[in-house]
């Protein structure tokens, strides 16, 4: 089921709601087992056969951790230890079969000729979250932060339906105190206000724009699997039809998810704040996926020792994070090799910093147009990455990248040389040639690209919006915004038309690019 679907929006989340408040007058236990049979209904809309497996790994991870629990306030760190390696192999083994197992075997037969094969393996929705999620649950009762352990409020934080399909990747610590609040099962109207207002605005950005976008991006993207020379113009219209694409549309995701959480009272983690406004790659990773950003930190890169060893080690071991980051996202050589190029990113990122320091520079100083020029330079290096992560294959996306670069000549569409004039003539006698350009079959994109550029760069998010209603956890620290939410008609009557445009559009939605991963 879709948040941006009628089934959702009309039938499911009202219901849902209603149910939930009507059984949190009674009893908070019955109102938190409720909103947990929910969300498994809601995963179970798509395929009802891998409800079955969500159950069993949340048994299995409680079960596990409890034990781990124990054994650590027994003083048996040893015994502690042993459980949680042997939870989290399990944990990560199920994962590997089902997102993993045809790509490894496939790269095997490669290699030897074999032909051996595991048949179909359809990928359960959301496995990635819940996998990484619980992993996060077992790690901290070996550690002693699982503070609470409530079956059904575990149920519940695994499965709760706004993060459960594409995050973002909760920690026991900062839901389990929520789900103990008695407020949260009686409506709180301002937060089902400022809640409803966030879900709308993460609908529009993706139905109105995500989608509206998408067009323009696989034209570009099956070009060179179709045979076609794409240009200098058509590889970077596609690239950053994408770019914005996937923005939106995961900026939609995580404004829902916060939004729909809010309704009921439970605030989420944020994952998303402006990461097109970075000004370096590790300033993008802080904004970009945070809550990935922060359990590959917490439960990888600081694990394999941060950056406590030298500096050699440093780099390998964040090269190492991302690589495994990049494998995360899809069982791929194009994931493989965008999580070892931000690997890179990072590692330059380090070292021009370190450089700096070593010439006596205050790296928290700037000048406006510096921040300007890196902002730059980091987005054009996202975009690039971007190529690998959407294209079908590693040989498309290096077709695009070597168009990106210019080797196929720049080709401007042929309905330009008569519109441009005097400029046009120009242009050819400087080499430019118009031509047809087959992977750009309307340049409506061009509107589409700076529209948005000015929007990503200059316009305040969602969480500056919305920050009276403190809508999220561990929010960033920017400049206020002069577009401030309240309780309002105006506010009232913009809801309500964007919901009203949106209604309109659903026609065309589709699924969000998150649930793939």
């Amino acid at each position: 089921m879709l948040f941006s679907s009628h089934a959702f929006i009309f039938l499911f989340l009202p219901l849902t709601l209603l149910v939930f408040f009507g059984l949190g007058r009674v009893s908070a236990k019955l109102a938190a087992g409720w909103l947990a049979i929910a969300s498994l209904f809601f995963y179970g809309w798509w395929s009802p056969a891998y409800v079955a497996l969500l159950l069993v790994s949340i048994l299995c991870n409680f079960s596990a951790g409890s034990a781990i629990a124990r054994a650590q306030a027994a003083g048996d760190t040893r015994r502690s230890f042993r459980l949680l390696t042997l939870a989290v192999i399990a944990n990560l083994a199920l994962l590997a079969y089902y997102k993993y197992a045809n790509f490894f075997l496939s790269n095997y037969n490669a290699l030897t000729g074999s032909g051996l094969s595991f048949g179909e393996i359809i990928l359960p929705l959301g496995i990635s979250f819940f996998t990484f999620t619980q992993i996060a649950f077992l790690v901290d009762a070996h550690q002693g932060k699982a503070r609470e352990y409530n079956l059904v409020h575990y149920g519940l934080f695994v499965t709760y339906f706004p993060h459960l399909i594409a995050g973002p990747i909760l920690h026991h610590g900062e839901m389990m105190p929520q789900f103990a609040q008695r407020e949260i099962y009686r409506p709180q109207y301002d937060l089902i206000a400022a809640g409803l207002t966030l879900f709308v605005l993460g609908l529009a950005k993706k139905v109105l724009i995500a989608d509206g976008v998408a067009p323009y991006v696989g034209p570009v993207f099956d070009a060179p699997g179709a045979g076609v020379t794409l240009t200098f113009l058509e590889a970077w219209c596609g690239a950053l039809a994408y770019t914005f694409q996937l923005y939106f549309d995961f900026s939609g995701y995580s404004d829902m998810a916060v939004g729909l959480s809010l309704l009921f009272g439970v605030r989420l983690p944020v994952n998303f704040h402006s990461p097109y406004k970075a000004v370096n790659m590790i300033d993008f990773w802080r904004r970009w996926h945070m809550t990935l950003s922060r359990f590959l930190r917490d439960y990888l890169y600081v694990p394999l020792g941060g950056n406590r060893k030298s500096r050699t080690r440093r780099y390998i071991n964040l090269l190492l994070t991302m690589l495994l980051g990049g494998l995360w996202h899809g069982a791929g050589w194009t994931f493989v090799l965008w999580g070892a190029l931000h690997g890179l990113y990072l590692v330059i990122n380090h070292g021009w910093r370190e450089f700096r320091r070593s010439l006596g520079h205050n790296l928290h100083q700037s000048t406006p147009w510096g921040r300007r020029a890196a902002c730059l330079l980091t987005f054009v290096a996202v975009v690039i990455g971007w190529v690998l992560f959407r294209a079908p294959d590693v040989e498309s996306a290096m077709a695009i990248l070597r168009a990106m670069a210019g080797l196929n000549g720049l080709v401007l569409p042929e309905a330009w040389f008569a519109r441009a004039g005097g400029i046009g003539a120009a242009l050819a006698a400087l080499g430019i040639t118009f031509g047809a350009t087959p992977a750009l079959p309307r340049t409506g994109v061009l509107n589409w690209i700076w529209i948005l550029l000015l929007i990503v760069w200059l316009a305040p998010n969602t969480q500056q919006i919305m920050a009276a209603a403190k809508p999220a956890l561990g929010v960033l620290n920017e400049a206020p915004s002069r577009i401030r939410w309240r309780i309002s008609l105006p506010w009232a009557l913009l809801t309500l038309a964007l919901m009203l445009a949106v209604i309109v559009n659903l026609g065309r939605h589709s699924e969000f690019l998150y649930f793939q991963f």
